[in-house]
């Protein structure tokens, strides 16, 4: 049973939320999709969030705004990759722990911009770590990449967290960089067998696609289907049999959580490393089979159809993750099947069509995932 503390425990998951009361976060990308979710949640526990984000969300509608997410928070306006702007702001917040998750996150844009995928995803995380190592407040860091960080072989097990970095097209590569940059900035000044003289434990975390409501980007499965459903369109998808690892976005939240707490904790140092975070195995399935159970639960005006890549890019198949570790060392696990996720991925957009309050709606998933046991 769920303890009246705020303690969630679902299949060996635990986040605490009187752990988080009082803390002093700060966070980069907050006002993306997965970040206005942990900027929610970890606002819902009564944290101090600092976010720091462009000024403008990159999508229009954007669930930050949808949400009023700023209402509980410091929103500040800033660019990563101008470190002067973003180490005096995170010197300012004084925080005690950074999630670190502003990126460009687009394969197609990657194709479009790699400079500016690079400058963003690379030199962006070199800007967070080297702010963070002159903050004396700072005690922990989390750097999110992706699951395409590793240099992908189209093998049928999953990847784990000792295989190589990689990546085929520049948004891949620029995310196996930065777990190259974030391991180098942990081995030369945030050394684990160093820990008692610095006091600072370094982590990045690994997942998948993620949906979930309030996602508007563009080029991406799901947010694609919802907005030809809401005009009455039919999908079109370019690779209905690629396999991908679905999860709902608290999914890998909650994993994100969970592993910080261990980065504050009194055995910090046993858990600066890299993390996958990944969904069942029932969750890994082709994209087309995610295309016919959300048609069939958004109605039966909802239809799809293939289409051929006009733009002819180069796309990964098959990825999945493999993630003993988290389930073992941080007793993580999913707690949403996939049909599940998915239900409560169109309760969300439903609700934002027929104008209903998000903020609450956000909030009350947040509790779903937290009554899980």
């Amino acid at each position: 049973m769920v303890e009246k503390t705020g303690k969630m425990e679902s299949l060996g998951m635990t986040v605490d939320s009187a752990f988080w009361r009082g803390r002093r976060v700060f966070m980069t990308g907050h006002t993306g999709f997965k970040g206005t979710w942990l900027s929610l949640w970890l606002g819902k526990m009564g944290a101090h969030v600092t976010g720091y984000s462009l000024a403008e969300p990159v999508s229009s509608p954007n669930m930050f705004d949808l949400t009023h997410a700023a209402s509980a928070m410091t929103n500040l306006q800033g660019d990563i990759r101008d470190l002067p702007a973003l180490e005096n702001a995170i010197i300012n917040a004084k925080p005690e722990l950074i999630i670190h998750m502003a990126a460009q996150a687009l394969v197609r844009a990657s194709y479009e911009d790699p400079i500016g995928n690079y400058a963003t995803n690379v030199m962006g995380t070199v800007h967070v770590l080297d702010a963070a190592r002159r903050c004396k407040s700072v005690r922990a860091i989390l750097v999110v990449t992706s699951d395409k960080c590793y240099e992908n072989r189209e093998q049928m097990q999953g990847y784990s967290e000792a295989d190589a970095m990689g990546g085929y097209d520049p948004y891949s590569s620029s995310k196996g960089c930065a777990e190259l940059v974030a391991s180098a900035y942990r081995r030369s000044y945030f050394n684990p067998q160093k820990y008692a003289e610095h006091g600072v434990a370094l982590a990045t975390a690994r997942a998948g696609n993620v949906i979930g409501g309030g996602d508007w980007a563009q080029d991406r499965l799901v947010p694609d289907a919802i907005r030809a459903f809401i005009k009455g369109e039919t999908v079109e998808v370019r690779s209905p049999t690629a396999i991908r690892p679905w999860q709902h976005v608290l999914e890998p939240l909650s994993g994100y959580l969970q592993l910080s707490q261990q980065l504050l904790g009194d055995n910090a140092a046993a858990f600066a490393e890299g993390w996958n975070f990944g969904p069942h195995e029932e969750s890994e399935q082709p994209v087309e089979h995610i295309l016919d159970l959300l048609t069939g639960k958004w109605g039966p005006d909802a239809q799809w159809r293939k289409t051929p890549d006009v733009a002819n890019l180069h796309e990964a198949h098959y990825l999945k993750l493999d993630c003993t570790k988290a389930h073992e060392q941080l007793k993580w696990q999913p707690s949403f099947r996939l049909e599940q996720a998915l239900e409560l991925t169109a309760d969300w957009y439903k609700a934002y069509q027929n104008k209903n309050d998000l903020r609450a709606l956000t909030l009350a998933q947040i509790d779903i995932l937290m009554n899980k046991h």
